[in-house]
């Protein structure tokens, strides 16, 4: 992830860190020698990653940000996949119409469907799960789904974007026909 150290000569003895347009930021005393710079950057870009995590787990904020996605992909990675999926970048991205995520194992990227943003948490991890996986194992070979045997949503998760993919496919949905509406294309029975 991308981090920039601010030094500051009115700061005197406090470290902070922060998100600013994705970028990790920490804050240091501009007096801190190289080798503090580095003890705090480690620290305090742990101490970020845990907070985001916290919050993943907690279902009080998504990952909003690629820097957040990323945190969080690694510490799916982690969960499941002992860290082996290492991604050069992850990011929300709104060109996808067709596909919820894509990956190209060749330079480590990974794109999530911003139409992910408002589903469930454990939806949101199965693809990114799912793209991790690419990482590792190009095809959806057998050895693909193995991987994701891992994650214990993954039937269920597939099921609700399947389900998601039938009825956008079909016209239903905030804008679609309603309950009692025939889908487009279907003879109305009465």
């Amino acid at each position: 992830m991308p981090v920039e150290v601010r030094r500051s000569a009115r700061r005197t003895r406090t470290v902070a860190a922060f998100w600013e347009n994705g970028t990790a930021v920490v804050a240091i005393p501009a007096r801190f020698t190289l080798a503090q710079e580095s003890e705090w950057v480690h620290r305090m870009l742990d101490k970020l990653h845990r907070q985001g995590t916290k919050r993943a787990q907690q279902g009080k904020r998504r990952p909003a940000t690629d820097a957040a996605l990323a945190a969080h992909a690694a510490d799916l990675s982690t969960r499941y996949f002992g860290g082996r999926a290492v991604p050069a970048s992850v990011r929300w991205v709104s060109n996808q119409n067709s596909r919820w995520g894509s990956a190209t194992p060749s330079e480590g990227t990974i794109r999530l469907s911003d139409k992910l943003r408002p589903m469930p948490q454990w939806v949101i991890d199965y693809v990114l799960l799912h793209e991790l996986a690419h990482l590792l194992v190009a095809g959806h070979n057998a050895a693909f789904w193995k991987l994701l045997e891992a994650y214990p949503d993954t039937a269920r998760a597939k099921a609700f974007l399947e389900g998601v993919s039938f009825a956008t496919g079909r016209g239903l949905g905030p804008d679609g026909p309603g309950p009692d509406e025939p889908w487009p294309g279907q003879a109305d029975a009465d």
